[in-house]
């Protein structure tokens, strides 16, 4: 679906809407005028007014819609809210239904209602914020505020010098369907195994020498991936007894390991994980159907699902998170239904609900052959929320992703006092998080809301080669930490 900008150069607020509004219509920019589908978005200025309109053509219908700003008032953000409602409005009469999220594009719609709280409103007028101007469902509007209110109690724990960490496994034992994520098949990779490992034992004893000379606390720590049980009981008891030797956990509220995949579970990993100070583990079976799961090219079965949520209630774990996903291929409303309901009777303290987001790096893209509906997907959707609800899980954390299947959400939920932190602290950019390992990316939240980004290598290859100059690298990124302490006008 093309698109073609007039008198103004904000492509990305108008393309994010264009992309989530019609997910299933490739993007294509426009630079003159076309008689294909698509849409033209204009900006006129006048003496009085700026005046946004928006005209799209899609299936032989063509819509119009126009929105207007005092150009006396125009800031960056007016002009792209105006930019923005006058695409919405203009594409409502090619949509099934209005979507739930309105004329929000972004990925982290929370981030609008948190600023807000933190600002001083309060969650009636935050409600008011959604409706009015972005045009959320109740529904949604609900869900985005309360994860707002879980994200300001949770910045209330940290301070100035409080960081979360990631250490990243890029394996697993084969590669999902779905995943879009650079994770390397154990079949492949195997051997790359002990050689990452060893890099990043020495890549955890230098950022702890770091970490303690410039006087920063660790307050979540996460080990994700990949799967990181894809690695031996032997293997992760040498990884965590490297952060416990070279990270001080004193000041760690949380510290979760990504166990992910049943198949790659038994009771000595889940032993070694709690013997080493972790107290929280994921165990995602993403359905409870075997003929699904099959379809995304894992390998274990629904029946290790309950053995290996056993097996780490065994182990001690009394934080256990379980991830599902609507919109799987092969699945049903009536099959996500069965999963949630079976998962939810494990009694786990968290629950995430995914919904399928189908990205280029994934193998099911550009193959759409059995998915749900969008409409389907909404009914999954909408179940999950009411269900979960109903059981006394409440959401903590919500996200969305590009090309997800009927532009809904992606939501963490936890009985009350049980919501992970560091998924806040990552999805909201509340404070810095230094990541290590394969595939990982450090974010440095400096001032003004602006962030920097330091990739880790993606690949294990490349993660294994680049060896110690791993170091010169985190070097930088403390000393612009530093830097930034030391003047937060840079």
């Amino acid at each position: 679906m093309k698109l073609l900008l007039s008198g103004h150069e904000d492509r990305y607020a108008v393309e994010q809407l264009q992309l989530a509004l019609f997910p299933l219509e490739p993007m294509e920019p426009a630079e003159a005028p076309f008689s294909e589908d698509g849409a033209v978005s204009t900006l006129h200025r006048g003496n009085t007014w700026l005046s946004a309109i928006t005209t799209i053509r899609f299936h032989g219908k063509q819509t119009r819609a126009v929105r207007r700003l005092k150009a006396q008032e125009e800031t960056v953000q007016m002009r792209r809210r105006i930019l923005q409602q006058s695409y919405y409005f203009a594409a409502l009469p090619h949509l099934p239904a209005a979507p739930a999220w309105g004329a929000l594009s972004g990925v982290r719609p929370t981030k609008i209602t948190t600023k807000h709280l933190l600002e001083g409103g309060t969650v009636k007028s935050a409600q008011k914020l959604m409706k009015d101007v972005y045009f959320v469902s109740p529904a949604r509007r609900d869900l985005c505020i309360a994860a707002s209110q879980a994200t300001v109690e949770a910045a209330s724990l940290l301070d100035s010098k409080d960081i979360s960490v990631y250490i990243g496994i890029p394996f697993c034992p084969t590669r999902c369907a779905y995943c879009s994520f650079v994770s390397a098949s154990i079949g492949g990779a195997g051997k790359l195994l002990e050689p990452f490992l060893q890099t990043l034992l020495m890549e955890i004893e230098g950022v702890g020498q770091m970490l303690e000379s410039s006087g920063r606390h660790i307050r979540t720590l996460y080990i994700g991936g990949g799967t990181p049980t894809t690695l031996s009981a032997q293997q992760l008891n040498r990884l965590m007894q490297a952060v416990n030797a070279h990270f001080d956990l004193s000041r760690c509220l949380e510290y979760t390991v990504e166990a992910g995949r049943p198949d790659t579970l038994d009771q000595e990993k889940l032993d070694v994980i709690y013997k080493n100070g972790a107290r929280r583990v994921s165990i995602n079976p993403q359905t409870m159907d075997d003929t699904v799961l099959r379809r995304c090219g894992r390998r274990h079965t629904a029946a290790q699902i309950p053995s290996a949520f056993q097996m780490a209630r065994q182990a001690g774990f009394r934080e256990i998170n379980m991830d599902l996903i609507a919109g799987l291929p092969g699945d049903s409303y009536e099959g996500f239904k069965a999963s949630l309901e079976a998962v939810a009777a494990m009694g786990p303290e968290n629950i995430t609900v995914h919904t399928l987001a189908i990205k280029k790096g994934a193998d099911l893209y550009g193959h759409t052959e059995g998915l749900p509906s969008a409409c389907e997907v909404g009914r999954m959707v909408e179940f999950s929320n009411a269900y979960l609800h109903s059981l006394g899980y409440v959401p903590y954390y919500l996200y969305r992703q590009k090309y997800m299947s009927g532009s809904f959400e992606n939501v963490g939920w936890c009985k009350p006092g049980s919501q992970c932190l560091y998924n806040i602290y990552m999805m909201e950019e509340v404070h810095s998080i230094l990541a290590l390992g394969g595939g990982a990316m450090s974010k440095v939240n400096l001032p003004n809301g602006r962030l920097e980004r330091f990739p880790n290598p993606k690949f294990p290859q490349q993660y294994i080669e680049r060896g110690p100059a791993l170091l010169k690298e985190k070097a930088q990124l403390f000393a612009r930490m530093e830097q930034f302490d030391a003047d937060p006008s840079l």
